[in-house]
């Protein structure tokens, strides 16, 4: 992908605010934000804002520090606790993009082994293009903040100069 896709920290805000505002819209009372990371962790705390519940934090990689996909996700982090914390409740599982689905898919069926009642789930971007994995069945609600041509997406939490950052969204 050559072209780059920049987002600001205040469109990160305003897509999380639109996020919380159709989770509330649809009548989905969650008890428990679980933030994907590292993508997850700034948008489940915006979240936290307009949805106030705990939010727990997992740590998946697809990627490896060359940008280049490992065969499966890894762990990197995963909550101890989470059996007690999410069996009988309703998560509602963010992180930033869904790309390739590949993160999501194997983050919801790790979660779906602690038998929450139910997993909704949010994604500031959705990426127009074939996905390498489904979404599991277990899913009935899907919130995405925008669906998006297939680029390389800026986040600013990112950015070296977040300055620079910002003025390349505008562009």
């Amino acid at each position: 992908m050559n072209k780059s896709y920049y987002v600001s920290y205040a469109t990160v805000h305003k897509l999380v605010k639109a996020l919380a505002q159709k989770v509330i819209d649809s009548d989905y009372e969650t008890d428990v934000i679980v933030a994907i990371g590292s993508g997850g962790f700034i948008p489940a705390r915006i979240l936290k804002t307009f949805i106030n519940r705990p939010i727990l934090a997992v740590g998946i990689s697809y990627y490896g520090i060359d940008d280049k996909p490992f065969t499966s996700p890894q762990k990197i982090q995963w909550i101890d606790e989470t059996q007690q914390k999410i069996t009988g409740k309703k998560v509602l599982l963010i992180d930033e993009v869904d790309d390739t689905r590949v993160t999501l898919n194997y983050c919801i069926n790790e979660l779906l082994k602690h038998k929450p009642k139910e997993i909704a789930v949010c994604v500031l971007h959705n990426k127009l293009k074939p996905k390498e994995a489904e979404m599991p069945k277990a899913i009935k609600r899907y919130y995405i903040g925008q669906n998006i041509d297939p680029l390389w997406i800026k986040y600013p939490w990112d950015a070296i100069d977040i300055d620079e950052h910002t003025k390349k969204e505008k562009r």
